[in-house]
């Protein structure tokens, strides 16, 4: 399990962008506890990355047929 302090290191961004991506869905994520602290598994985060990844690939790929 990752605290968002841990996905926000790991992404290389900030801790409220990390919190952003996990409120929107983009990165599945769970609160647990009396205040609501926020969990990722690391399988779930290894997902994000691997779609934005693709999403990455697959724009330069629209962008060298053009």
């Amino acid at each position: 399990m990752l605290t968002l302090a841990d996905v926000a290191e790991i992404l290389d961004v900030t801790v409220p962008t990390a919190r952003s991506l996990v409120r929107s869905g983009e990165i599945f994520g769970f609160q647990v506890g009396g205040r609501g602290m926020w969990r990722v598994e690391s399988k779930e985060l290894d997902a994000y990355v691997e779609r934005e990844k693709a999403a990455a690939v697959a724009r330069r790929e629209a962008l060298s047929r053009d």
